[in-house]
């Protein structure tokens, strides 16, 4: 079942499956079934992103399923500890997960849940590092100046 919503960084498209969310993306998805309390989650993850970015929420509370290998499963993982406003190198989690740093930018580059999963507050060593979602890496710019974490990039 998917949801969309429109947002400073686009139009968002929100997929649920079976209870949790599986996919955000940018214009739209494939169609997929569901029910309602697909329906319903959808709904409160369209009311969390926009309070997202209306800067009343910092934090989402949706469950959420990513699928992957154990490796994406275990990035995306990481990424959605980052708080808020923070920052983290694609460097500072192949230290913490035991893998190559290439490795990282891939799972990184995989993320099915942009915005929610923050892989936006993921940076590479000396740059800002890719982004997938549209607009690249002028959208995860966009993002981090909406936490807070622009400063880094001035």
């Amino acid at each position: 079942m998917l949801r969309a919503i429109d947002t400073p960084v686009g139009r968002l498209v929100l997929e649920a499956r079976e209870g949790a969310i599986t996919r955000l993306g940018w214009d739209s998805l494939p169609e997929s079934e569901g029910d309602a309390a697909d329906a319903a989650l959808l709904e409160e993850a369209a009311g969390q992103l926009s309070a997202y970015f209306e800067g009343s929420r910092q934090v989402f509370d949706l469950p959420l399923r990513v699928a992957g290998s154990a490796l994406q499963q275990a990035v995306c993982a990481e990424m959605a500890a980052i708080p808020f406003g923070e920052t983290r190198t694609y460097g500072d989690l192949a230290k913490r997960l035991g893998r190559p740093a290439q490795a990282i930018g891939q799972a990184c580059g995989g993320n099915p849940i942009p915005v929610i999963i923050p892989c936006h507050r993921v940076l590479g060593a000396t740059g800002l590092g890719g982004f997938s979602g549209a607009g690249g890496v002028e959208t995860k710019v966009a993002l981090l100046r909406h936490e807070g974490a622009a400063g880094l990039l001035i």
